[in-house]
């Protein structure tokens, strides 16, 4: 009778202390979800997403969506989970709006436009720097950010017809300048795809 007391007792004390709730495990995962997408090497997001580790994220993918996943041998399925991992984790998190899908798309990974010493495999540019085949490699790694930033899925904002316009010249240019790319790779012997 007494634990009963005592039980009874402390329940609104209980009830009446601070949790983390909802609020404190949203503030961890979106702190979360930005360091693995932002500060983490591709190599150490990897670990993370074999452990899934945290559990409470979605580490779900399809790969590279309708492109190949490593086209013509190219490494590029890692960036692209974590592509995935930012869009349905920023989706997931209420944070999915058209500047946030930009910083996923360019910063500082998958797609990072520009190719650096700090990249640290981050990048698709960085898949291609060790390859042997870096022109063609980086032509479509060019190919296959300007399908991202055309053809991403479900953007969060009706967009302007005039935007979707120039982003689908951005990728045919790009698509223009790869194949370009690789005939002359071809011609030239460099290559054997």
């Amino acid at each position: 009778m007494k634990v009963s007391a005592l039980f009874v007792g402390l329940l609104p004390a209980a009830l009446a202390a601070p949790s983390t709730g909802e609020t404190g495990i949203v503030k961890r995962q979106t702190a979360t979800t930005d360091q693995y997408l932002f500060s983490y090497s591709l190599a150490n997001f990897l670990i993370k997403r074999n452990a899934k580790s945290p559990a409470t994220l979605n580490w779900t993918s399809d790969g590279c969506s309708n492109s190949p996943d490593n086209p013509l041998g190219f490494p590029f399925n890692p960036a692209c989970y974590r592509h995935d991992f930012g869009y349905r984790n920023y989706k997931a998190q209420g944070r999915f709006t058209d500047a946030n899908k930009l910083r996923i798309d360019d910063q500082p990974t998958p797609f990072e436009a520009t190719l650096t010493d700090n990249d640290d495999n981050n990048s698709l540019l960085y898949q291609c720097s060790s390859n042997g085949h870096g022109g063609v490699c980086e032509s479509l790694a060019w190919v296959y950010y300007k399908a991202v930033r055309a053809f991403g899925r479900e953007a969060p904002i009706e967009k302007r017809e005039e935007a979707n316009e120039d982003a689908l010249m951005e990728y045919l240019k790009a698509v223009e300048a790869y194949n370009k790319v690789l005939a002359e790779a071809l011609a030239a012997g460099e290559t054997s795809f």
